[in-house]
């Protein structure tokens, strides 16, 4: 049976990819030379199977988007990602499944240039830690707290298919002959960060964040950390072509704006800025949606042909939700 490092050595080293690599895996720690005049920005999330991803989820599936959710919270504050580190705990060593994690891993790792520069393996109930490091120029980071009364409120790409993919797991809809099931357990299972969206925002975004506990609770979160609110349009809000055939005549708007994964980008943008925002956007191939308004009363509101509409909508993932 092949040892700890034996795994590492199989699956995880590589030649780093990126010149500031001073040292990466095999040693005590990492070492990297970040270029002057930049700010570092750091995050990380931990993936639990059977609460962040399915059990019997395809390993390069759990690898994509393992590294994919942290990416997506360097692209929403703007940053471009450089480097990550990799805890990952295994009930048993299954080199077939660490063949697919790693491949998925390091498929979507080179697709955006960063390099795997350490990280721990232990055995244990599979939970996978990542912590990536992103790069930006000095004094740009984009973040929560700069909403003001007056901004447009945008979103990138569609909201929802990931929860209609997930509900499609659970029996809701069975496998379609027009792909639409597939198409949201796609955006479910390997979703795309958003990075070169977020890099766009910089100079324009007063505030950002990622939609990953859903478009409702994610909103909340940067209006309680600008004290402001919104007033955002139903049905401005972006649904794919296979969303709205899978809802048909009836949309859950439970389900569009409180089931989370979809990992788009939620933010806000002075008046003033807004023709810029689109004239920098039209390069990108990536749909932008102008869904509502900040507003300086507090609070979020939802409304439908100008109208406010009452919604009883669930809170939003939380994992200490009893």
């Amino acid at each position: 049976m092949p040892s700890e490092f034996d795994l590492i050595q199989r699956y995880f080293l590589s030649d780093p990819r990126r010149d500031d690599v001073i040292e990466g895996i095999g040693d005590d720690g990492a070492v990297i030379r970040p270029p002057a005049g930049h700010d570092l920005v750091i995050s990380v999330d931990t993936l639990i199977e059977g609460v962040h991803f399915p059990s019997g989820t395809q390993a390069a599936s759990v690898g994509h988007k393992a590294l994919a959710v942290n990416l997506s919270d360097l692209a929403a504050m703007g940053a471009e990602p450089a480097w990550a580190t990799l805890s990952l705990a295994l009930p048993q060593s299954d080199e077939a499944w660490l063949a697919g994690f790693s491949h998925g891993l390091r498929q979507l790792a080179d697709r955006f240039y960063v390099s795997l520069i350490g990280g721990d393996l232990v055995r244990g109930p599979l939970a996978i830690s990542i912590q990536v490091i992103g790069l930006l120029p000095h004094a740009t980071a984009v973040c929560r707290h700069g909403a003001r009364a007056g901004d447009f409120v945008f979103v990138t790409g569609s909201i929802g298919d990931a929860g209609l993919g997930l509900a499609s797991m659970q029996g809701a809809w069975p496998l379609d002959g027009n792909g639409s099931v597939q198409y949201c357990l796609s955006r479910l299972n390997e979703p795309s960060p958003r990075v070169a969206a977020g890099v766009a925002l910089r100079g324009l975004a007063s505030a950002a964040i990622d939609v990953s506990d859903g478009l409702s609770a994610d909103l909340k979160r940067m209006l309680a950390a600008s004290g402001v609110g919104a007033s955002i349009e139903l049905t401005r809000i972006p649904l794919s072509a296979a969303a709205r055939r899978l809802f048909g005549d009836s949309i859950d708007w439970d389900l569009v704006l409180t089931a989370g994964d979809d990992y788009e980008l939620l933010f806000t943008v002075p008046a003033t800025r807004a023709d810029a925002l689109c004239k920098r956007f039209d390069s990108l191939n990536l749909p932008i949606t102008h869904i509502g308004y900040i507003e300086q009363q507090v609070g979020l509101r939802f409304m439908e042909d100008g109208v406010e509409r009452t919604l009883e909508l669930s809170a939003g993932y939380d994992h200490f939700a009893v």
